[in-house]
């Protein structure tokens, strides 16, 4: 962007008076912030402008991604970074004495997101933008997200994630683009005497109003401007006044409120099937509508101009939904409707856990989604008529859409979709080899893999900038457009020169969240410690207990003799645990507890320490990754999809501690075994011990001393005997679903191997840049590419 420093504080100037009719000597840091986000959004509009009209010019084929939530993080440094003015506009507010790190910090992180899920959507559209490839976004604006965590006497918190209270600059209302969604009522069919055509009925349907808020995803130094479309629910314009009543009022304001309600009662759950619903009538129209707008071309055509993509479960409605528009509004055939449906959908599946697939029961959803209900019901019987001569009824059974009460939205998705994809190649090939191993059988051609990426933008070059500077200077600039760009590195991996600054980076990088642990936590952690970071979502798969009993071990070494000559370590923890999750939420209350014991603990001389950090989030995790040395990828073999915080720390240099899990394989490929810490049972010795039924939790811990001491001290631990019961209960009573016990040996090998390398500094350096410069193969550029040539068929500019 051709931008000179004079013309860029000249419009920040105008512009804040404009929006504050004060001048900048009295602005307060938000106002400055405000002023800098609108100056942004105009430098890029034109852009945006220019892209929207090309591709309705060249009607060339754009998917549009399906997610419950996306994650996208801070969008300020972003976009300057994007637009390629980052560094000007740093110059250029220095010089009037503004940093503009300070008014970063003002944006707030858009609630919008919990885990993985949401910020692999959101890495995606990045990529999809900077490689100029034509995609959006289309999800839900929650007013509150999922919740603010708070830690309050170890207790998670739930509080409202008001991230709209001072406004969102980035978005775009488009009330001229709102449609309309209905639920429940009654639905009927009569056949018009006139043309013999069925046509749909309806009566007592509740209306709400879907009104689209858009956001532009910016390419990295090109000229895509790709959209991200949240919807909002609000009262149909038409309302009649008898019917506003509270509790009408409050259920629109509900839809959009909260990312994943509380399920773990009927009016949660329905909340939660409304929503889907929501979002993916609301998108489908959208898409439509610009569809008959923008395109002379037949709607039996769509799937040569469009590709929609359900990204997990949440969005599987999209099935029935394309099929009843493209049957009851615009009068298509079933047979027409259904093979067009099928050629414009995919699907990414993203759990392997069979309990974890959603399903909805046939009542609610019959009440809710009656017109959607009679779809699926028809897809079901047809899918069952036609295949059950082609490979029999038990593959059928296995696999129907409707069975037992239930309406199973994985197997929807699989049947109603032409391309079913994994998110790593163990993920991928366990999809095809177990959990969906009946419809690989149906449908072999349909299954692929895709190994998940991550936008290095975000996770690097605004992360990271010391590190960016450092590789700018070894190598040059052109990794910035290329990840594979960062092997140049290798050459340098004996070079003590480029070793020792990279341990300069990483320290700074670890003074830095020091700082925010002793503001935040008032902790105080030693920067030369071994920082070992687990950031993730807390599910008892994931194996935080693992970790947490790792680090007991390590206390009660350190308390039998002090003078253990040990390197010191700081265990930091970020995680959420969902408000109806009671195990995870007693796992974060065990972590504080034992991070109180061991952190007052003057006995061990800071040799230990443990930190939570509440409300993970994409803003902290910047600050988090970059500091750390080690990352804890210890989900049981088998059980993580694929993982990308392991590839985020990667990037930035820590080393692993894994199990053969998710990405995990793919990232010892790449590294090499000397680079990576592998402990734990594989996937066969996992399912081994399923198909045997063999495992005793009991006997291990009644045979190994050192696990004894560790379980048998939970319950003792002041301030958390109930949560130590329950934790000592699920390894022990419940025989330990996730092979912890079987694990901790190896885990305690793997973690002294880890301690002996650190020592050894330069040893450790080197592995480090090795990291780095392998992680070219993990960037989302390289994911949308290949989900691009191989299932949307879309093309870049």
């Amino acid at each position: 962007m051709e931008l000179t420093k004079a013309q860029f504080k000249t419009q920040f100037e105008e512009t804040l008076e404009t929006l504050y009719a004060h001048k900048m000597s009295a602005a307060s840091d938000f106002e400055k912030y405000m002023a800098l986000a609108t100056v942004v959004r105009d430098l890029y509009s034109k852009i945006w402008a220019e892209d929207n009209a090309y591709k309705d010019q060249t009607r060339k084929k754009q998917v549009y991604y399906f997610s419950i939530e996306f994650m996208p993080g801070r969008m300020l440094k972003s976009n300057l970074l994007n637009l390629g003015i980052l560094g000007l506009a740093k110059e250029a507010l220095a010089e009037e004495d503004i940093d503009l790190e300070d008014l970063a910090l003002h944006e707030q992180d858009m609630a919008i997101g919990n885990g993985g899920l949401g910020r692999l959507a959101s890495c995606f559209m990045d990529s999809l933008a900077s490689t100029g490839l034509p995609g959006n976004g289309n999800g839900i604006r929650y007013r509150y997200g999922l919740f603010k965590q708070k830690i309050i006497d170890g207790y998670q918190v739930e509080l409202p994630d008001a991230w709209l209270n001072n406004g969102n600059p980035w978005e775009v209302r488009k009330s001229d683009k709102a449609v309309e969604v209905n639920f429940g009522g009654n639905v009927w069919l009569e056949k018009n005497p006139k043309t013999g055509l069925n046509e749909i009925h309806t009566e007592g349907q509740e209306t709400i109003l879907a009104v689209p808020y858009d956001t532009a995803m910016v390419g990295f130094e090109n000229t895509t401007v790709n959209n991200m479309r949240l919807w909002r629910a609000e009262l149909p314009q038409d309302a009649s006044a008898s019917n506003l009543t509270l509790d009408y009022m409050n259920e629109v304001e509900m839809l959009s409120s909260v990312l994943y309600p509380d399920d773990s009662n009927e009016s949660g759950r329905l909340l939660r099937l409304k929503q889907e619903y929501f979002f993916v009538s609301a998108g489908l129209q959208s898409i439509l509508n610009h569809y008959v707008k923008t395109n002379d071309a037949p709607l039996a055509h769509l799937a040569e101009y469009v590709s929609v993509h359900i990204n997990d479960t949440h969005p599987a409605l999209c099935v029935p939904e394309l099929m009843r528009i493209l049957m009851d509004d615009f009068e298509m055939s079933w047979e027409m409707a259904w093979q067009t449906t099928v050629k414009t959908m995919s699907y990414t599946n993203h759990t392997i856990m069979v309990e974890a697939m959603e399903t909805w029961p046939e009542e609610m959803m019959e009440k809710l989604l009656p017109r959607v209900y009679q779809i699926i019901l028809e897809i079901d019987r047809r899918f069952t008529e036609e295949y059950i001569p082609k490979v029999g009824p038990t593959l059928v059974h296995n696999t129907r859409i409707v069975k037992d009460g239930l309406v199973n939205m994985a197997h929807l998705s699989i049947i109603g979709s032409h391309s079913t994809n994994g998110v790593a190649k163990l993920h991928s090939d366990l999809l095809k080899d177990v959990v969906l191993h009946d419809f690989y059988v149906i449908f072999p051609e349909r299954f692929n893999n895709k190994t998940n990426g991550i936008a290095e933008r975000r996770w690097i070059q605004i992360a990271n900038e010391d590190l960016s500077s450092l590789i700018d200077r070894t190598i040059g600039k052109s990794w910035r457009h290329d990840l594979n760009e960062l092997a140049v590195l290798k050459a340098y991996k004996d070079d003590d020169e480029v070793l020792e600054a990279l341990e300069v980076v990483k320290l700074e990088d670890k003074k830095r969240l020091a700082a925010l642990i002793a503001e935040r936590n008032e902790i105080t952690v030693n920067p030369e410690a071994i920082f070992d970071v687990q950031i993730k979502r807390l599910h008892a798969y994931k194996r935080q207990v693992l970790n947490l009993l790792h680090i007991l071990k390590l206390y009660y070494d350190l308390k039998d003799n002090p003078d253990l000559d040990v390197v010191p370590r700081v265990f930091i923890f970020g995680a959420k645990a969902a408000p109806s999750y009671h195990y995870a939420k007693a796992v974060i209350k065990a972590i504080n507890e034992v991070a109180n014991l061991i952190n007052q603990d003057e006995t061990i001389h800071d040799k230990l320490k443990v930190v939570f950090l509440e409300n993970y989030n994409v803003s902290l995790a910047e600050i988090i990754i970059p500091a750390a040395n080690v990352g804890e990828q210890i989900s049981l073999a088998s059980k993580e999809a694929s993982g990308t915080s392991n590839m985020k720390l990667m990037l930035n240099g820590a080393l692993t501690m894994a199990t053969l899990d998710g990405a995990n394989i793919e990232i010892k490929d790449a590294v090499g075994d000397e680079n990576i810490f592998i402990f734990g049972l594989n996937k066969d010795e996992v399912y081994a011990y399923y198909n045997n039924g063999n495992y005793n939790a009991r006997e291990i811990y009644e045979n190994d001393p050192v696990i004894k001491r560790i379980l048998d001290s939970l319950p003792t631990i002041p301030n958390m005997e109930n949560e130590g019961q329950e934790i000592f209960d699920s390894l022990i009573t419940y025989n330990d679903e996730y092979f912890v016990l079987r694990d901790f040996e190896d885990y305690v090998r793997a973690q002294k191997e880890l301690e002996t390398l650190y020592r050894d500094r330069r040893a450790w350096n080197r592995a480090s840049l090795l990291n780095i410069a392998n992680a070219g193969r993990f960037s989302s550029d390289r994911t949308v590419r290949e989900y691009a040539e191989h299932i949307w068929r879309v093309e870049a500019k």
